[in-house]
């Protein structure tokens, strides 16, 4: 007892010691505090200090001498020992800074004066704690835009340079340029060029630390879209190429990441030529961690090529802006002077270059005249057609009409559209799968023939130079060349049954032999050989023949570049919405002109199975993700290069592949058109409504978007399926009920009220019936503006039923949850202003007043809520003349002397007093 006693006097004791301490503290004004706790030995006490710095702050806030004190002792603060103490003062930083741009009269210049010398001082700082928490304030800074731009040129931009310098730690280099990456696009555009960039080119090749070229390579897209893109393409494209192929995997795998973002910042050209290539290589690194990386971007990447005139979108070249055209001009003779070789034949006679050798080869005609001079000189339009435009000036009944405009100003590649697409109907009149698939025909250079016939002299050699047909480097067909004839045949062969098909194929085999032929000869030999003329074509032009020398370069170029002959068979919209190809017509191999061909066949192969075995097991997953992406750059022309690889996706063993596919289909489905979807999208869409709830709910989410885009016959079906959606896997899946609610209040309008009343009407009451309340509130919505358009549909005999039935089941229901939702619907019929007021008055409150005397007070709780606070607020029954208003005030009477406390208390409040939507909770937990 004796040792409980002296206990008992040393607890009082130090009672009353820490009381003496508080009062002491008490006594203290906020600075006095601040300095006796900052000056102690205890951390735990200067830690305090810094958070209850902001407190200080705002209690001295009205005296301007003591809150520059109290910035002085932040900064005597912050030269702590104790890394604790730092870290601490650090995450108040950015509140403190906030505080003083608030009350900036009082304190200016406060934050540049005290406060980011600590921030930009602790960047450098030994702890790695502090120096974490300093970058995550400089960045809160910069986004809130606290930081002057003065301030960040002079004071951060430096400190950050100078902290990547060769001499630093690995560590603060690393974070440094983290941190430079991440403030880029904050401080804009000028201050990035001017003193990031060249330092971040400098990283991007340090040779010594690989983590300052992963942190280089991780950032490189956000450095480019701030910078733009001549700074990217001088400056950072080849940094670019030197990080794609580093020595560690870990660069080339955050080079393949930010791949996307790279090629929206370059353009058209070098995408195409440079970045298609080096992303090729990726897709093969060595390194299944890059593949990986690489195959998730391969879709992203591929729609930066995406633009209108590949998207199927119908425009005229001429109709061009002037920016617009020389841009295209320009980016045509990069494209020229770039190739070692031309693609195509479709260099015009004023283009051709002064020898021979360097051109395409020539053509002979047969029953060319002698005299040139008995011959018109043809305009370049007639004479010499593109490849692709060939096509179809070559089956066309009148010549193509070149565009007005001085041809002295037309550049090579300027005003080459199909021109004779300007004319509706010539598609469906003149298309022939044969004359679309078949090589193209040759240009003809019907000036440089005659001026050979004449004497003319064709170069400044003289005239006495020798006319011949020259093929660059070789006549026959080259190993990668021929390689491609026997892909293209053996694609097409599965289809030999069709004529167009056959002919095609025989082509292609006749231009494979002869270049086996010809690998044979001497390439001098090509000039010296007798010109033995094949028999035309079926379509080619009268009187053309081809010499079997020139014909295999020119089959060989054309098959190099089929696919940018279709880039000009673009579709009129008068033509339909699919631009008039047939869905069996769409069923060609899988060749295009938007992306390069070696782009979409490595997306192509992503649904192969060895590639989830080799690559990534969700491989499939991604190509799902990105494939509307993909089909929206390529256009509803190209779509025969996807519907296998989508087919093959909608089939897929992964449920979460084909739920991907079935959240997506709808947009699909915009970018398709109405007759492809129909065709190849509504089968898919069929199966996946039979599918896993996983995959259903995909489809349910957006089925309004997707029914809306089908003709009217073929959307009746889905009347009879609707059914199915209230039959989930799992019965507690509420949630797809309520989603099928919202969605039938959207397919209202895309059904006559006829079928809403056959069809839809039955699942908007069984919906009113469900268990889970949250389906209950959207399914009164639904019956309400059910009731809303079937009373507007003449004759109104189908609204009238429906309120018939609602009173029957709902209104006499023998459970008191029927008559209360009966009660609910009439609330929203009242709120939405569904029906008129008098027909509301006729049809619906007589029952709805007979409520009052209902034995459950849940019920007749709401009954008063409806009529005081919504019904009430209606001028027809407010105003004295109203025949219906003695019975809403009799029953209101009757509810106030309910012997319920709750009924009386809604019955009795003013209609103003208490809103509906401030007492759902109340209403929610006594009803539900």
């Amino acid at each position: 007892m004796a040792d409980l006693s002296l206990l008992q006097e040393d607890l009082q004791e130090d009672a009353d010691g820490s009381l003496d301490f508080v009062s002491q503290d008490e006594m203290l004004t906020p600075l006095g505090r601040l300095d006796k706790y900052a000056a102690s030995d205890n951390v735990f006490n200067r830690q305090m200090v810094a958070r209850s710095l902001l407190d200080t702050l705002r209690e001295v806030c009205d005296d301007e001498r003591d809150c520059i004190a109290v910035l002085e002792r932040i900064s005597r603060l912050a030269d702590d020992s104790e890394p604790t103490v730092r870290a601490e003062l650090m995450e108040q930083v950015p509140h403190i800074a906030l505080f003083c741009q608030e009350n900036r009269p009082a304190i200016p210049y406060a934050f540049s004066k005290y406060l980011l010398p600590i921030v930009v001082r602790y960047l450098a700082d030994q702890n790695n704690q502090v120096r974490k928490t300093s970058q995550a304030a400089l960045l809160a800074l910069l986004e809130q835009e606290l930081i002057e731009r003065f301030d960040v040129e002079t004071k951060v931009c430096p400190v950050l340079v100078g902290l990547t310098a060769p001499d630093s730690t690995d560590d603060v280099k690393t974070e440094a340029v983290a941190i430079m990456c991440r403030m880029a696009p904050m401080v804009g555009k000028d201050i990035t060029e001017r003193l990031i960039l060249p330092r971040f080119c400098e990283m991007c090749c340090d040779c010594r630390m690989f983590h300052v070229r992963k942190v280089c390579a991780a950032n490189f897209g956000d450095i480019c879209s701030v910078v733009g893109q001549q700074a990217t393409e001088e400056m950072l494209l080849p940094r670019f190429f030197q990080l794609c192929s580093d020595n560690v995997w870990g660069v080339r795998k955050a080079c393949a990441e930010c791949f996307m973002a790279v090629s929206c910042a370059t353009c058209q050209e070098i995408r195409r030529t440079k970045l298609s290539a080096l992303f090729i290589n990726l897709i093969s690194d060595p390194s299944r961690w890059v593949r990986q990386a690489a195959f998730q971007s391969l879709g992203p990447f591929i729609s930066t090529f995406a633009n209108p005139s590949s998207s199927g979108q119908y425009f005229k070249e001429e109709s061009k802006s002037s920016d617009d055209a020389s841009v295209e001009e320009k980016n045509s003779n990069e494209r020229t002077r770039d190739q070692e070789a031309p693609e195509d034949v479709q260099i015009r006679p004023e283009d051709a270059p002064a020898e021979p050798a360097a051109g395409p080869p020539r053509v002979e005609l047969e029953g060319t005249p002698e005299d040139g001079a008995e011959s018109p000189r043809r305009p370049p339009g007639e004479g010499a057609t593109l490849v692709g435009s060939s096509v179809l000036c070559a089956w066309s009944s009148e010549p193509p009409q070149e565009a007005a405009g001085d041809e002295k100003d037309r550049k090579p590649g300027h005003g080459r559209s199909a021109s004779r697409l300007e004319e509706p109907g010539l598609l469906d009149q003149e298309y022939n799968s044969f004359h679309f698939w078949r090589t193209p025909l040759p240009e003809i250079d019907l000036d440089v023939e005659l001026g050979q016939g004449s004497g003319s002299p064709l170069s400044p050699e003289g005239p006495g130079a020798a006319p011949q047909v020259s093929v660059p480097g070789s006549a026959s067909l080259t190993m990668a060349t021929r390689k491609e004839l026997e892909e293209l045949i053996e694609n097409l062969e599965p289809h030999v049954d069709d004529p167009d098909v056959r002919a095609q194929v025989d082509v292609l085999a006749a231009a494979l032999r002869a270049s086996s032929l010809d690998a044979c000869d001497e390439p001098g030999e090509v000039a010296r050989r007798s010109p033995v003329q094949d028999e035309p074509a079926a379509g080619e032009l009268p009187g053309c023949g081809l010499s079997r020398e020139a014909s295999v370069p020119l089959i060989s170029d054309a098959v190099e570049d089929v696919d940018s002959a279709l880039c000009y068979m673009r579709h009129d919209p008068d033509l339909g919405s699919d631009g008039g190809f047939s869905p069996d017509e769409e069923r060609r191999p899988r060749v295009q002109d938007v992306v390069p061909q070696a782009l979409l066949d490595q997306y192509l192969s992503m649904t192969d199975p060895s590639r989830a075995q080799t690559v990534d097991t969700e491989i499939a997953k991604h190509c799902a993700y990105s494939l509307p992406g993909v089909a929206l750059t390529l256009g509803r022309q190209n779509w025969h290069c996807l519907r296998e690889t989508y087919e093959t996706l909608a089939s897929d063993m992964q449920w979460k592949v084909r739920r991907t596919l079935a959240f997506s289909i709808h947009e699909l489905a915009v970018i398709l058109g109405d007759q492809l979807t129909a065709a190849d999208l509504v089968p898919i869409f069929n199966g996946f409504l039979k599918d896993l709830d996983e995959v259903r709910i995909g489809v349910l989410k957006h089925l309004h978007d997707f029914l809306k885009l089908l003709h009217v016959d073929k959307r009746r079906e889905y009347l009879y399926q609707l059914q199915e959606f209230l039959v989930t896997d799992n019965s507690r899946n509420w949630r797809f009920r309520a989603e099928l609610a919202e969605q039938l209040i959207l397919l209202l309008e895309l059904y006559s009220p006829r079928d809403v009343y056959d069809y839809l009407r039955p699942i908007a009451l069984s919906l009113c019936a469900d268990k889970v309340s949250s389906v209950r509130w959207i399914s009164y919505k639904l019956v309400s503006e059910m009731v809303r358009k079937l009373h507007r549909a003449a004759p109104p005999s189908f609204g009238v039923d429906l309120i018939h039935e609602l009173v029957e089941n709902f209104g006499r229901c023998p459970r008191w949850s029927g008559r209360q939702a009966f009660v609910f619907v009439c609330q929203t019929v009242i709120e939405d202003d569904c029906l008129p007021m008098d027909q509301f008055a006729l049809h619906l409150m007589p029952h709805l007043l007979t409520l009052a005397n209902d034995r459950v007070p849940n019920v007749r709780v709401l009954l008063a809520k409806t009529l005081r606070q919504t019904l009430l607020e209606k001028e027809y029954f407010s105003a004295s003349a109203s025949c219906h208003q003695e019975a809403v005030e009799q029953t209101i009477v009757a509810l106030q002397m309910d012997r319920d406390s709750d009924v009386k208390y809604f019955a009795s409040t003013h209609p103003a007093g208490t809103r509906i939507s401030e007492d759902a909770l109340s209403t929610a937990s006594s009803t539900y």
